[in-house]
Formats: C-alpha cells, sequence, structure tokens
C-alpha cells in the first residue's frame, strides 16, 4: 500500500503499486495528459515507472526544466528512427542532450544533403503526429548485443560490448525501431510538437581520429511552438550580432593566422578599447584602487612557489634565456603579492586594492578560440585586494557596489549571482571558510542581491562570488568574481604587522568586474549589434556638406564639435548627400550633421539620428546640449 508524497506535501494512497501516470491521472485528467515523466526522489524516471513502495513524487510536465530534457533526449530518438525508415543501411551510433537541443551521429556511405535533413524533419513529424507509444524493456547485456549485431547496428552492439556482462540494459521502442538507452523519455510521440534540424558535421567515432568519420546531424527541441520560433529568432539576430562579422563592416579589428588567438585592433576598435579602459581607469580611482604594472615574463621559480607551475603549466607559454626558465604570466595574482611583499606593511596600510590592466597569455587550444571570445593574449581589469579577515565583508559589499555601477553604464541591468562554497579538496581551517563564506554572503544579503548556491564548487584555495551578465537576446555571459584566497599569500610569504606587533597573513581577494577586456568588447559589440551607444561610439558623429560651397562651414561645425570632446568624421566628398548618409548609416554612426546652404546662411546644423531620425535644423548650442544629455 505506497503512500505518495506530493510537492506541496500532500499525500496519496494506493491499495497497490501503481505508475507515476497513474498517480497523475488519480490528481487529474489534465495533468495526466501533460505528463511526460516522474520525479521520483529527485531521480527523474518515465511515466511507466511502478512505484511499490512509500516515496516522494513529482510529475514532469514541459513546464519543468526536467521535461524540456526529457523532450530533447525523446527528440533525438525520434530522428534516428526517422533515418532509419529514409536510410534503412545507416547505422545507429550515439545521440546525447546538448544545450538548447541534441546530436545523432550516423555511419552511411554518403554525405547527407539539405535535402535529406529536410526530409527526416518532414518523416519525425510524420511519425510525431502517428503517436506511437514509447516502451521500455530491460534485458542482458548478452542479450541486446546479440539482438543489435542481428539488426546489423555493428556500433551499438560495440558500445554495449564494453558494460560489463553482470549489467541489464534497457531497450526503448516506438513504432519499428529499437534503441538502446537509458531513458527516461516521452510517454508517445506526440508529445513531440516543436523541433528543428538545424545542421550536419564530421564527428569521429568515439571523439578519436583514428576512427571512422561519422555524420553528426544537430537538432533543437521545445516544448511548444513560440518557443522554438523564439529560439530560433534568437540565432538569427545572434547571427546579425557576429561580433566577428560587424568588426570587419565596422574597421574594429581583425585576427590572423600568424598570430592565433590574438587581436590586430583597428583605429575604430582601438577608440572603443581606449574608452572602456579609460572608464575603468576611473572607477578605479573613485573606489580607492591603486594601479600597477607588472612584468609579462617571470622567472620559472615563482611559478613554482605560487603553484601554477605545477598545476597550470600545460596552459602557459614559456621561454629559456641564459639557463633559466620563463614563462609569460596566464594571470597576474603571483606579481600583485609581490609588489605587497616589497616593504613591511601595518594593518592600518589594510585593505591595499591594487589593480592592473594586465597583459596575459594563455595557450589555449586552437579549436577553442573564438574571435573576441576565446583568445589567447588578453587584457584582464583585474584587482587584488589584501586585507584583513575582519574586513573582508565591507570590503565584497564595496566590490559590489562598484560593480552594480559599472554594468549599469554598459547598460546591462539583468544580473546573475552565484555563490560557490568550499569544495571538498581545499586548505585552510573549517572556521577560516565559514568565516569567509559568512561575509561573502553576508555582503550579498547586505546589498540585497538573491543569489543561487553552488555547493562544494569554490576553488580549493576560497569561496567565490560570480557575476553574470544577460544581453539582448537573453544570453548569459559570466564576467565579474570575487574570491577569497588563504593559499596563495601563505605560498609567497605575505605578511602585515598586526595591531599586537605580530606577523599576520592578510586575505587576498582576487576580484574582476570586466574579466577579460577583449571578451567584454566582443559582448558590447553583439549586445549593442554594432549600434554603440553615444559615449562607446568609435565615432560619434559624421559632418556632412551637400556641396563644397559649405566646405568652410562644415569644417567650422566639425572643429567646434571635436573642442567639446567629441569623436567627429568629416566628409567633405564630392558626392551625392544621400550616398553620404547611406554609407555612415551602414557605419551605426549615432548622428549625422548635415549642412547644406539653408544651414550655412541661418548658422545652423540639419541632424539626423542613428534611427533615421530627423531633428530639424537647430543651433549649435542645442545641439552640443543634446549631444551631451545624450553622452550623460
Amino acid at each position: 500500500m505506497p503512500v505518495i508524497t506530493l510537492p506541496d506535501g500532500s499525500q496519496r494512497t494506493f491499495p497497490h503499486p501503481v505508475t507515476v501516470a497513474d498517480v497523475a491521472q488519480n490528481i487529474g485528467a489534465g495533468l495526466a495528459r501533460a505528463a511526460l515523466a516522474g520525479k521520483v526522489n529527485g531521480a527523474v524516471v518515465d511515466t511507466s515507472y511502478l512505484l511499490d513502495e512509500d516515496t516522494n513524487l513529482s510529475i514532469v510536465t514541459d513546464k519543468d526544466a526536467d521535461g524540456l530534457e526529457v523532450i530533447r533526449h525523446s527528440t533525438a530518438h525520434l530522428m534516428a528512427y526517422a533515418v532509419k525508415e529514409l536510410f534503412p543501411e545507416a547505422q545507429v551510433t550515439i545521440g546525447p542532450v546538448i544545450e538548447n537541443g541534441f546530436y545523432y551521429d550516423f555511419s552511411y556511405a554518403r554525405p547527407f544533403t539539405p535535402e535529406d535533413l529536410n526530409a527526416i524533419e518532414q518523416r519525425m513529424k510524420e511519425l510525431a503526429k502517428r503517436d506511437l507509444p514509447v516502451t521500455r524493456r530491460v534485458v542482458s547485456r548478452d542479450e541486446a548485443v546479440t539482438y543489435f549485431k542481428n539488426s546489423g547496428e555493428h556500433y551499438k552492439a560495440e558500445i554495449i560490448a564494453s558494460i560489463p556482462a553482470e549489467q541489464d540494459v534497457s531497450l526503448y521502442s516506438e513504432g519499428e525501431f529499437t534503441d538502446l538507452c537509458r531513458g527516461p523519455h516521452v510517454p508517445s510521440t506526440g508529445k513531440l510538437r516543436a523541433f528543428k534540424l538545424m545542421s550536419v558535421a564530421g564527428a569521429y567515432w568515439r571523439g578519436d581520429h583514428r576512427n571512422e568519420m561519422l555524420q553528426r546531424i544537430y537538432g533543437t527541441a521545445w516544448a511548444n511552438k513560440e518557443d522554438l520560433e523564439a529560439y530560433l529568432y534568437r540565432l538569427e539576430e545572434a547571427e546579425k550580432r557576429d561580433h566577428r562579422k560587424l568588426a570587419k563592416q565596422l574597421g574594429l579589428f581583425h585576427m590572423q593566422e600568424d598570430a592565433p588567438g590574438m587581436v590586430f585592433w583597428h583605429p575604430n576598435g582601438w577608440v572603443v578599447w581606449q574608452v572602456v579602459e579609460q572608464y575603468m581607469r576611473a572607477k578605479f580611482s573613485e573606489y580607492g584602487y591603486q594601479e600597477v604594472r607588472t612584468p609579462t615574463v617571470m622567472d620559472r621559480t615563482l611559478w613554482e612557489k605560487s603553484g601554477h607551475w605545477e598545476n597550470y603549466r600545460d596552459n602557459m607559454f614559456t621561454t629559456h634565456s641564459e639557463a633559466r626558465d620563463f614563462a609569460v604570466k596566464p594571470m597576474n595574482c603571483p606579481g600583485h603579492v609581490q609588489i605587497f611583499n616589497h616593504g613591511l606593511h601595518s594593518y592600518r596600510d589594510l585593505p591595499m586594492r591594487l589593480a592592473e590592466f594586465g597583459s596575459c597569455h594563455r595557450n589555449e587550444p586552437s579549436g577553442s578560440l573564438h574571435g573576441l571570445m576565446r583568445v589567447r593574449g588578453f587584457t584582464q581589469d583585474d584587482a587584488h585586494i589584501f586585507c584583513t579577515e575582519q574586513q573582508i565583508e565591507s570590503e565584497v559589499a564595496n566590490f559590489i557596489v562598484m560593480l552594480q555601477k559599472i554594468y549599469a553604464d554598459f547598460s546591462f541591468t539583468d544580473v546573475l549571482v552565484k555563490l560557490s562554497t568550499r569544495p571538498e579538496k581545499r586548505v585552510g581551517s573549517d572556521e577560516t571558510w565559514d568565516k569567509a563564506e559568512a561575509g561573502l554572503a553576508a555582503a550579498l544579503q547586505k546589498q540585497g542581491l538573491k543569489y543561487d548556491l553552488q555547493a562544494g564548487e569554490g576553488a580549493f584555495y576560497g569561496p567565490k562570488i560570480e557575476f553574470s551578465l544577460k544581453d539582448t537576446l537573453g544570453r548569459v555571459w559570466q564576467c565579474g568574481t570575487i574570491q577569497l584566497d588563504f593559499n596563495l599569500p601563505v605560498r609567497l610569504g605575505a605578511e602585515y604587522v598586526d595591531e599586537d606587533n605580530t606577523r599576520k597573513v592578510p586575505v587576498m581577494l582576487h576580484r574582476a568586474i570586466l574579466g577579460s577586456l577583449e571578451r567584454f568588447i566582443g559582448i558590447l559589440i553583439e549586445h549593442h549589434a554594432g549600434a554603440f551607444p553615444l559615449w562607446l561610439a568609435p565615432v560619434q558623429m559624421a559632418v556632412l556638406n551637400i556641396s563644397q560651397a559649405q566646405d568652410a562651414y562644415a569644417t567650422q561645425v566639425a572643429a567646434t564639435l571635436r573642442a567639446a570632446g567629441f569623436r567627429v568624421q568629416l566628409d567633405l566628398r564630392n558626392e551625392k548627400i544621400t550616398y553620404k548618409i547611406r554609407e555612415h548609416s551602414l557605419q551605426k554612426l549615432p548622428y549625422q550633421i548635415i549642412v547644406g546652404d539653408k544651414e550655412m546662411a541661418a548658422g545652423l546644423v540639419a541632424v539626423r539620428t542613428r534611427k533615421g531620425e530627423d531633428l530639424g535644423q537647430i543651433s549649435m548650442e542645442a545641439l552640443l546640449q543634446h549631444l551631451h544629455a545624450d553622452s550623460a
């Protein structure tokens, strides 16, 4: 007589074992129709799962994250079924769920074409409409190997043969198709209503380049048509906003194989960089940071003391000179400790906040490089705060205030926060960790910030807070972080003289707000689709004459704007004004200032905004007031 406890705490008692589907039906017909799976004591199971003892149960629908996972898993199998119906000689291999969708790898004699993908997707829709029941059965490993060998599915047989002989496996069937899978799956194919096949690519069997090249078909699946369309729209917008394409259009930067993962900044791009850097430099000063500069190349012995040589060497660029090993710094922390150590500090000197636009290099795999988002050479808005344990909470709170102000100025208002606590392997006493975690949590609460707890995800040297931004497309970018470190100051001999004249080791706070400037600028480009706000735009406005008769007046207007601190392009080319307006519009300039005979005679200018708005003829004084207000 199992007693089923539901999420709201209510209980239902049954006189005999029941399935998840039975419980859903007992609760209500609507829930029974919506049920995709169940969650039994935290584990997601099929709706056919039998409950024969007291348990906690929640019904999983397409409104749940677990439900979306089940939909995508099941859609991958639906795709494999469609492929087998259309291409019977194709062999099915592996097909997991990935972010926003799924893929499945197939062995087939010829490459799949876009027309093939269209045909597969149509067949998937037909199979879904049939609302075929999806059933599960458990068999022995050897029985499963025999089944797939007899079916000509040699890859599946190889996968199963690697499973221990005493272990049973589960097979799922829908219509004429059977596949190996742990599950769970939707109860029937009719639950799969919103999917699309996206692309096909090559993939080596089991990820080994010595094996056969398979064909990987990628797809996406969602709970409903609206979510699917919204996702496809985001993809389309992301393609338009690709910072690499916009960089070429706007003359921002380029990258080439002579310096993989390194950036060649063009004049327009370097202006954006400088605006961002100078803005951050002003914030460093405002919030009490001292800017420093540390060497890019340092001796191996320092990296051995810090632990990087042992734990991070594969990601470091190294060199050798005069019988000494050196490393190009992958991070700034050890250098900042050296500055702290240069002289004896009192408790009165703390907190000491050292900031650096530190040029770092990491030997990232070539296959992972992606424009500005993943590079080998980058600059961090890095800082380290040396403080006492009693100062942790206030320093973290001050940092959060600073971070929120900066993100808002860059037009990021949706910020996700995560607190990562002590991992199993760590340094430092439990008492110290208790203080550190409590200090971070108190600082977050003091600022009224909601946060997700990531238990056990802290660094081995201390807990941390991570800050992630949501851009205009809803994509999440992890940028800011503040981490407590009890380890590095000890390893590198950092000390201060406390109030009782004893030597103490300071707490070291690692903090960054933008993270990598390269990556942050890439995020900005895509967030704004290249249409930067006035204060960030590399060229803020162009002054255009209608004919050569206004050359002198246009030059005077441009000079006045430059004297007021604006970045101005003067366009006196002998071209039609419509041509010049269109060309500058493609450059996404915030403003175009147009002067003709009427404007010159009246001492006015005609103003056109990036959105195509005509502000009419206004005086220079009115224009400057408008521009200063827009750039505030």
